[in-house]
């Protein structure tokens, strides 16, 4: 236990879990009989991409994937640990190889229809699907191949046998949601605690309590305590915030230094927390993409090695973290999180602050500094822009620093704010940008959920997305490395493997990583058993077991 402390009603216990801080929000004793019924409220940031729950990728899909579906083990964000969900036990057999599955007895989904084996198998099947690119699937085939062999015996038994022993195969399976094989529309019967009932475009996502939801509460009663969940879709961060002061809210996943200090002031109690660094990074990457519509003479900048060094080498992160995030962040040593600290490669640090050393990788290139301006060796001049998202101050802030830093070496960035919408188009269907910066938020500890990220075939592969072959030998690497870890029992043997993943990132700087920014969130005092935690999402992970006691009478 790091510390603990009572302000106002709210409990902060600060627990360490794997080498990570996680914290405990939770109501006081004392009129803390649940409350059945009431609506919880709180924003999401974009439209959702997809309705469908295998393919929820980002934020906005996924909170509605997480509210609604259930999967067969879940992991208790506070603690780290996988837990029983509709699998109410499992045995891992053939030291890895092997896990059977014992479903949880009378379940059904939100339309009345049975949960069993059949829809396990029929999910699985459709997750591997390669022509889908489900991001949960793609670790589930880095495992397995197609050598997975699903078998049944018994309605509510699951096995499944890989083709070699696997290491953690929970994780490859605590974020795939389970569908039913029966009705014709699979993303409409849940097994979570709500279901949709609306959706208006721009305005919001409306969800309905599950009256079928398999976990209880007291007295046996069936949960969630909500009757609702009401999630307003607002790409402006302040106007979120401003709702959350007038009570309009009731949580908000991420907010920044300055607001925690001044909405605690405002609101004359604790209401925000820091909670120390999360299992998130900033970070900038580089279309890399043969068919991008883009300058044939710019894809041979961002295809350098030397460039991509050179690029990170410009950028003083300590600024970042001093002026964007007033210290509550840390400069990031590469694709993991410094919050990770047994998977983190020891050693590994930041890309140097080091002007000097960047211009001379340039100059190697055949880069000409001539009165401040760089150009290439073909005369171009070096400028290409930066697409960002639109709404918030954060990535605002961060794109002008980048652009200040790189103003140093003579490089003209052009920073252009979208809407999500936007932004996810360019990025995910066009591949009509240059470079980008946005944020990738880890759900797992283990490596194996990023895999949909690292693997040269996957969708998320940022830089160079859904390859048919490798397009480098060290891409070639990355996808070896990452099938041998996943496929192996042996955890040295795997911190090896991942420890190489690493440095080849490091080394070849498809992605900058910038910083690792703590997670800091805002919590009504109405609002009882929040078990905040480090891993996202950060407060809403328990939606089923929390409810809204009745505001407190002004005298």
């Amino acid at each position: 236990m790091r510390f603990a402390r009572f302000v106002f009603g709210v409990a902060i216990v600060m627990v360490a879990a794997w080498g990570a801080a996680a914290a405990h929000v939770t109501a006081p004793a004392v009129g803390g009989e649940p409350v059945w019924g009431g609506e919880l409220r709180f924003a999401i940031h974009s439209e959702p991409k997809s309705w469908d729950p295998l393919l929820a990728a980002e934020d906005a899909s996924g909170a509605i994937r997480l509210l609604t579906h259930g999967a067969l083990v879940g992991m208790n964000r506070r603690t780290q640990k996988y837990e029983p969900q509709l699998a109410e036990s499992w045995k891992i057999l053939e030291n890895g190889r092997k896990i059977v599955f014992q479903l949880r007895a009378g379940v059904t989904f939100s339309d009345g229809t049975p949960f069993t084996s059949r829809d396990v198998i029929a999910t699985l099947k459709r997750a591997m699907n390669p022509s889908l690119h489900a991001p949960m699937g793609d670790s589930l085939i880095a495992a397995a191949g197609s050598g997975l062999v699903m078998e049944i015996p018994g309605v509510d038994r699951v096995s499944l046998t890989f083709p070699a022993p696997v290491a953690n195969p929970l994780g490859l399976l605590e974020s795939v949601p389970m569908l039913s094989s029966q009705s014709p529309l699979k993303d409409k019967a849940v097994l979570g605690p709500f279901e949709v009932a609306e959706y208006k475009a721009g305005a919001y996502v409306q969800l309905k309590r599950n009256p079928r939801y398999w976990r209880l509460g007291p007295g046996g009663r069936r949960l969630p305590y909500f009757d609702s969940v009401h999630l307003d879709i607002q790409t402006n961060r302040d106007i979120e915030l401003q709702r959350f002061r007038k009570g309009e809210f009731h949580l908000i996943e991420a907010i920044d230094s300055e607001s925690m200090a001044r909405i605690n002031a405002e609101m004359g109690s604790q209401v925000a927390f820091d909670l120390g660094p999360a299992f998130e990074n900033e970070m900038l990457w580089f279309n890399m993409k043969p068919d991008a519509p883009i300058a044939d003479y710019k894809k041979a900048w961002f295809q350098s090695r030397n460039f991509r060094r050179a690029i990170a080498e410009s950028i003083h992160l300590d600024d970042i973290v001093r002026l964007v995030y007033q210290g509550r962040a840390t400069a990031a040593a590469g694709i993991l999180s410094r919050a990770n600290q047994f998977w983190l490669k020891q050693g590994l640090e930041s890309h140097p602050f080091d002007v000097g050393l960047a211009k001379k990788r340039l100059t190697q290139d055949g880069f000409q500094n001539r009165d401040g301006t760089l150009t290439d060796r073909g005369g171009h001049v070096v400028e290409f822009s930066l697409v960002t998202s639109s709404g918030g101050k954060t990535r605002t802030r961060i794109a002008a620093i980048l652009q200040d830093d790189l103003a140093k070496i003579g490089i003209k960035l052009n920073i252009v704010p979208l809407d999500f919408p936007s932004l996810l188009e360019r990025i995910g269907r066009t591949a009509n940008y240059e470079t980008a910066l946005l944020g990738l938020v880890g759900e797992d500890i283990d490596p194996n959920g990023d895999s949909n990220v690292w693997l040269s075939h996957a969708a998320q592969h940022m830089w160079n997305p859904n390859q048919k072959q490798p397009a480098t030998a060290w891409e070639a690497e990355i996808d070896k490395l990452i099938a041998a870890q996943a496929g192996s029992a042996d955890q040295k043997k795997r911190k090896a493997a991942f420890d190489r993943v690493q440095q080849i990132i490091w080394e070849e700087v498809p992605v900058i990583h910038l910083v690792n920014r703590n997670a800091v969130v805002a919590v009504s005092p109405r609002l009882r058993n929040v078990q905040a935690a480090v891993m996202n999402p950060h407060l809403f992970w328990n939606v089923d077991s929390m409810y809204l006691v009745p505001a407190e009478k002004k005298p």
